[in-house]
């Protein structure tokens, strides 16, 4: 049985099942968990409002890292503990590359989604993901140019994403936007989609943050996940965690291979490591 004292999470794709869906089993571990003191930490690409609401309405969560790592925050009080956000001229520069390609781009601000209007009324062109279809229709703000709106703002950016069906579209932007933007971090969590912050923003220095804030070791860490977003925080936890549905680069750097969420892979692992 291992000392840990955090348990951080990444949500779609590892706790939550293909159908976005928090299972019974799952629910009870988390719950078992937190019963012995261990912190459950929701660590996400979302924006904290964003979350589902079966998640923010747990008692035991207290601490959540959101949108890659580009802030944590306590939620009782919402003090922002950690915070990494991309300069917003540098944004603008990355929404100009953007538009000489076939893709539908968004951008978190002050922990809220926006994107161009007439993007937002078309997204099926741009993923086949019915769920994040319903996500990007249910929380993206729509304004008349994202560009534009960015530029009269007075603070930074916390997220900038596009979604492509297009794979070579895809890959080549992947290759290009890290020489264009050394100090952005460039990462995909499903097929369609690809999410850039600074480079500080990601979910390993976010954890490690939130660890040292509680007095806790990397050591004392679980952290569960299956994009490539995770894998900061799987090589910076002590016990990294890779759902059986994970990227192959993830499962490359893990320390132990789940079973996939629809078989709920999360709760057998807790049980098996942190109950014995």
């Amino acid at each position: 049985m291992k000392d840990i004292k955090i348990i951080a999470l990444d949500l779609d794709g590892t706790l939550l099942n293909s159908q976005k869906e928090l299972t019974d089993r799952n629910l009870a571990a988390l719950r078992a968990a937190a019963d012995r003191g261990i912190e459950i930490v929701p660590t996400t690409g979302r924006f904290y409002g964003a979350v589902p609401e079966e998640i923010r309405s747990l008692p035991f969560i207290h601490y959540a890292i959101t949108i890659n790592g580009a802030q944590v925050q306590r939620l009782a009080d919402e003090k922002v503990l950690y915070r990494a956000e991309m300069p917003r001229q540098q944004v603008l520069k990355l929404m100009e590359l953007l538009d000489q390609w076939p893709v539908a781009y968004d951008c978190y601000c002050e922990n809220r989604a926006y994107m161009t209007g007439a993007k937002k009324e078309k997204i099926e062109d741009y993923t086949a993901d019915i769920h994040y279809q319903r996500m990007v229709r249910q929380l993206r703000q729509g304004v008349p140019e994202l560009k534009a709106w960015v530029a009269g703002q007075t603070h930074d950016v916390q997220k900038v994403q596009f979604f492509t069906e297009d794979r070579t579209v895809k890959a080549h932007l992947m290759e290009e936007l890290p020489r264009r933007f050394p100090n952005f971090i460039i990462t995909s969590a499903i097929p369609s989609n690809v999410e850039i912050n600074q480079h500080s923003a990601n979910k390993g220095e976010a954890l490690l943050a939130l660890a040292s804030h509680l007095g806790y070791t990397a050591e004392q860490v679980m952290a569960f996940g299956d994009g490539l977003n995770d894998v900061t925080m799987i090589r910076a936890a002590g016990t990294g965690v890779v759902m059986g549905n994970g990227f192959p680069e993830v499962k490359a750097v893990a320390d132990v291979i789940a079973e996939d969420c629809d078989h709920d892979g999360v709760a057998k692992v807790i049980e098996e490591l942190c109950f014995g």
